[in-house]
């Protein structure tokens, strides 16, 4: 008997192939993907077994652990879950979406104090890339940082140039962990970020950078890297480095990935 494949069979299979996709750079991202192999491979038994096969023992076995599984992969991967739905939320269409709810002189506002928080870190970024004192600063996003501000020393304090050079030089402290930037104030200094085991990272960047690099893979955070060795300034975020900036380009970078 032949059946009918028709438009709507067609977006089901991409919508199906898409999330596959999307579940496989995830669990590529947070280094499980051998799980996401193996979930695979059990879902292809068990369709075998159940539906081509019509094993009713081993398939109602299989059933059971199906149900199970759901509710077990739910609690392993509870915080790559919590990522993907921040994702979406924060995911550029939506929040260009937003904007159109939002009046001409919120976003005007908006505008004003992004740059307002980024002209003292660039400046201070600069002054300590030429001094060789080494630094690393993490914007907070859409997604919460409260875990990693905890490991740290509050400060709550406004966005200061002066304030943000005293933290980091090389007698202070805090100089050794990262600064924490969140609505529009430093909330803490010398916290602990988690570090990136990529084997992509040159060698020749160091601690600091794979510390930026864990948060920005870990979260939707930024990071900004000035190195103690050669003064360069980089910046980390959705997982890629951009390296050796000047100025100018900090700057940008900062007001197209904070905006």
């Amino acid at each position: 008997m032949f059946f009918e494949f028709g438009l709507k069979d067609i977006i089901d299979i991409l919508a199906v192939a898409l999330m596959l996709y999307y579940i496989y750079r995830l669990m590529r991202d947070s280094r499980s993907l051998n799980v996401f192999i193996g979930i695979l491979v059990f879902v292809v038994i068990w369709i075998i077994v159940s539906l081509m096969l019509e094993m009713r023992l081993l398939g109602t076995i299989l059933d059971k652990l199906v149900s199970v599984g759901v509710i077990a992969l739910i609690v392993l991967f509870q915080e790559d879950i919590r990522k993907v739905l921040y994702n979406l939320g924060a995911h550029q269409r939506m929040r260009r979406l937003s904007e159109l709810f939002t009046s001409k002189k919120t976003r005007e506002k908006k505008k004003k104090d992004l740059k307002q928080d980024i002209m003292p870190v660039v400046m201070a970024c600069m002054n300590m890339g030429r001094n060789k004192v080494g630094a690393l600063i993490v914007f907070e996003r859409t997604m919460p940082l409260d875990d990693v501000v905890s490991t740290g020393d509050r400060i709550e304090a406004n966005i200061n140039q002066r304030l943000i050079e005293n933290i980091f030089f090389k007698n202070s402290p805090l100089h050794d962990g990262a600064m924490i930037i969140s609505q529009h104030r430093i909330k803490a200094a010398g916290c602990i970020l988690p570090v990136s085991h990529d084997l992509d990272i040159p060698k020749e960047l160091g601690l600091r950078h794979r510390s930026a690099m864990g948060i920005s893979q870990e979260s939707d955070a930024l990071a900004i890297v000035v190195s103690e060795e050669t003064g360069a300034i980089s910046v980390a975020v959705h997982g890629e480095f951009h390296l050796r900036l000047s100025a100018e380009e900090l700057e940008s970078v900062l007001t197209k990935d904070l905006d």
